[in-house]
């Protein structure tokens, strides 16, 4: 997977910087004082960079922006890049500068004057994560990768340190490219394929067909996708990085690679975005990737149904009973409420299987959430007030909006049916909560569990700072801290 923008580090070296071609990027703190190299862009620029950093423009800046001085004089450079950035920023602020210096940087090469500035490689995985642009399927001539050089006081520890940052950016990437991809590409079984030749990472692999599935009895996940062309899969990707023997920790991921709605069909307008409907399998995948990269200390195996919910002469209809592989049956009132069958099966196969330290669930499950959080947080609903707040502790350390909604019995009785042991929808009212009341039916008591509703985060429709319009990646970053903070020895 080819890297939206090339980074290296190199030691300090200012006499290259007035015949340096491209943009040169400079920091600037609060108060204005000017470091060495910006002192050297300052000379070179005949005091320039002093009187905008006194200017107005300049005070008015938050902390993390930039701001282009456009072709200086005294400098072979089409630009200076003037950050506003003290040398010991916050991780949201460095990331910033490095989005917008993504945004600033067109078919240009960036040299990054950071000298002593602390968290260099934060500020080029904001670069990078922001730089990323899907354009598989566009024709005529693709925008070139551009370099970014970093001068740094020590580059080999920040050149150690940005090669994990390089393997979090992958796994986000990862996540982007599939969630992106149109549905006559991304077919369930050209998913898999992408995740079996994760295996070259270090990733044990393993694919389990539909007469396997049937044979464990995971019809509520068959039943999701008999109606389509495009066979039933699950795929287990295992990372055994912690102590032989040691219980894995379990992601699953719903991984519908286009939704109709099946035979509750779905209205017309907007459903070409069913496509992203893998987004929960998609940040499975992203995170696994990620964690083979950077070789993690932890045992984890992540697990992601794969089907396509087409309408057809063999589709499952409303007012169907079918039975789950823990042996509840389910009376399928709507066939567009399909990712709670597939997460149900993979989830009790998850438990059964492996026997897991604790799990996670994501899923784009419900429209219901993007009403309660918009597009700003994802919702979480937990059986563990432990690790909710591990979870929610790393998304705010990575600056992924996530907000945890409320779980209760008493909701369970909107999911009561007259002919099975239970409805797939509890009708209109709090509907993301009944969905994970649903699910909570397929954790066992003693397992630690989270589910993670991304339907408002997964993908949208205008640009994010770290992203364009589309796939966001959200989740792959938090998901790496946690088992980073909680489950690495």
């Amino acid at each position: 997977m080819p890297m939206p923008i090339e980074i290296h580090f190199k030691d300090v070296d200012l006499d290259p910087i007035a015949d340096a071609g491209g943009k040169v990027v400079v920091f600037v703190g609060e108060n204005g004082r000017l470091d060495a190299g910006a002192r050297r862009v300052n000379r070179l620029t005949r005091k320039a960079l002093a009187r905008f950093v006194e200017s107005d423009a300049f005070a008015k800046l938050s902390a993390g922006d930039v701001r282009p001085m456009a072709y200086p004089a005294g400098m072979a450079a089409k630009a200076v890049l003037v950050a506003k950035l003290e040398k010991r920023p916050s991780v949201q602020e460095a990331r910033k500068t490095g989005a917008q210096l993504a945004k600033l940087l067109g078919e240009e090469d960036l040299l990054v004057l950071a000298g002593t500035m602390g968290r260099a490689d934060e500020i080029a995985l904001g670069l990078a994560l922001r730089a990323y642009d899907f354009d598989t399927h566009k024709t005529g001539a693709k925008s070139k990768a551009g370099k970014a050089t970093f001068m740094v006081s020590k580059p080999e520890e920040m050149a150690k340190s940005a090669k994990t940052m390089g393997a979090i950016a992958e796994g986000v990437f990862f996540t982007r490219d599939l969630t992106n991809e149109p549905a006559n590409v991304l077919t369930t079984e050209d998913f898999a394929a992408r995740l079996a030749a994760m295996q070259e990472l270090g990733l044990e692999v393993e694919i389990l067909d539909e007469a396997e599935l049937s044979k464990l009895g995971m019809r509520t996940l068959l039943s999701v996708g008999q109606g389509s062309d495009s066979p039933t899969k699950v795929v287990v990707m295992s990372w055994n990085g912690g102590k032989k023997g040691d219980a894995p920790f379990a992601l699953v991921g719903k991984g519908v690679v286009f939704d109709t709605g099946g035979i509750s069909l779905k209205s017309a307008a907007g459903m070409e975005s069913m496509t992203m409907d893998m987004g929960g399998a998609g940040v499975v995948a992203g995170v696994m990737r990620t964690l083979a990269m950077r070789k993690a200390k932890a045992n984890v195996v992540g697990l992601v149904g794969l089907v396509e919910n087409m309408p057809s002469g063999s589709a499952t209809r409303p007012g169907d009973v079918v039975k789950s592989m823990k042996g509840d049956t389910v009376e399928i009132i709507n066939t567009d409420a399909e990712g709670r069958l597939v997460l149900a099966d993979v989830m009790w196969y998850a438990q059964e299987r492996f026997k897991p330290v604790g799990m996670i669930n994501l899923a784009t499950l419900t429209g219901a959430i993007l009403v309660a959080l918009g597009h700003e947080n994802a919702g979480v609903f937990s059986n563990s007030d432990t690790l909710s707040k591990d979870f929610i502790k790393a998304a705010e350390a990575e600056g992924e909006g996530a907000w945890r909604l409320p779980m209760s019995p008493a909701y369970d009785a909107l999911l009561k049916s007259k002919i099975a042991d239970m409805k797939n929808v509890g009708g209109r009212n709090a509907g993301s909560i009944t969905a994970a009341q649903f699910l909570q039916r397929f954790v066992k008591d003693d397992v630690p569990w989270c589910h993670l509703d991304i339907a408002g985060v997964a993908s949208v429709k205008a640009e994010t700072a770290f992203a364009p319009a589309g796939a966001t990646g959200w989740g792959v970053m938090a998901l790496n801290r946690l088992i980073a903070d909680n489950y690495e020895g």
